[in-house]
């Protein structure tokens, strides 16, 4: 069965494992005290959900914003790097404290996960965050999850939590992702402006749906915005997940939206192999391949990538690492696993298989990247 409407992200048939996304305005208020009453109605939300069957998954942020009210620092803790990571360290601990405290209240374990950007970007780190999120919940625990700012730096970072929340469910095999914000969905321009509409439902985030974002966070506290929320929304739908935006303000707020069916659900495309999902999810590429029409043409029919079609190459890749795909107006056309390294496909551009032995000295590989190593966008 199909996720089609909001609704459906609460029903344990269409989406068996949900993820909740929380953010630091949420959570945290604007005197930098968590706001326990709203969180424990979200809490008795999640203990429904898990009571009808359905495994739940929270991101959660606040650790910065909790732990800059401890210490006293400006900005939310977010002057400087070394600030935010010194508020992530004391934060954390009283943010792991509260989800446990007000889980346990319903008898539920909470499970303290702690991410970085190369934890899910690297193929075995991402398997053993797999394996780790599906022992904890086949135990009956709720992962709780945030990046860990505390070591992170600016260059490895997620940045936000709405990618983060898609990835996660990426690597937990969830059907859903509900992204708890201050407004409620998408709209066609800046919800401030007369006439702005809400968008009920997108099937595929698309330039136009894009050129509907704005970015930024109203709150101040989160670091992200409309536009890393069409991120995460992208990230879902390539790994066949449905995501959704609502309005995460009011206390019991699943209930208050899924009830008058008010926000914006991402459809998901098909579901897609396991290594592909995740090629589509990376967020870092370690260079690109630009091809000609002709290439992206036999690319869009399931072929393989082959060097006579190549232009240009950038980047210092090496053989395996996750390389885009450009085609000949400069758009991503697909991401894949390399089988050369780039002075290799620099030798190689333009030129037919049959010559790349001579070229190279030793037997070629039977592509630049082979099918079962690229997927489409």
């Amino acid at each position: 069965m199909k996720i089609s409407q909001l609704a459906h992200l609460t029903d344990p048939a269409r989406c068996p494992r949900l993820v909740f996304k929380v953010g630091s305005a949420l959570l945290v208020g604007k005197d930098g005290a968590p706001r326990r009453e709203w969180l424990a109605a979200l809490v008795a939300e999640i203990a429904a959900a898990r009571a009808v069957g359905q495994e739940v998954i929270v991101v959660s942020s606040g650790a910065i914003a909790l732990g800059a009210r401890k210490l006293g620092l400006a900005k939310g803790g977010r002057g400087s790097l070394s600030d935010a990571q010194a508020a992530a360290a004391v934060g954390q601990i009283a943010l792991a404290g509260l989800w446990a405290e007000l889980l346990g209240a319903h008898g539920i374990t909470a499970a303290q996960v702690l991410l970085t950007l190369e934890d899910l970007e690297d193929r075995r780190r991402y398997l053993n965050v797999t394996a780790t999120l599906g022992t904890l919940l086949a135990a009956g625990a709720v992962p709780v999850i945030n990046e860990n700012d505390t070591v992170a730096t600016q260059e490895i970072r997620f940045g936000d939590n709405d990618r983060l929340a898609a990835r996660v469910a990426q690597a937990a095999g969830a059907s859903g992702v509900l992204l708890l914000s201050d407004i409620d969905g998408l709209y066609d321009r800046d919800p401030r402006q007369p006439g702005a509409v809400r968008i009920p439902v997108v099937k595929g985030v698309t330039a136009e749906i894009h050129a509907m974002a704005t970015g930024g966070s109203s709150s101040g506290l989160g670091s992200g915005g409309m536009t890393s929320k069409l991120q995460a929304a992208e990230i879902a739908e390539l790994a066949g997940i449905a995501l959704a935006i609502i309005d995460g303000q009011p206390v019991s707020p699943v209930v208050a939206a899924l009830g008058t069916d008010r926000g914006t659900l991402f459809l998901p495309r098909g579901r897609r192999q396991a290594r592909k999902a995740w090629l589509g999810g990376k967020m870092r590429m370690r260079g690109a391949i630009h091809v000609d029409a002709g290439a992206a043409r036999a690319l869009a029919g399931g072929s393989s990538l082959l060097a006579a079609g190549i232009t240009h190459v950038d980047g210092a890749f090496h053989r395996g690492d996750a390389i885009a795909v450009l085609g000949p107006d400069g758009a991503t056309l697909a991401r894949g696993l390399c089988e050369y390294d780039a002075a290799e496909c620099a030798r190689l551009l333009g030129h037919h298989s049959r010559e790349h032995e001579d070229i190279l000295g030793y037997a070629p590989r039977s592509a630049l990247i082979h099918r079962d190593q690229l997927v489409l966008l």
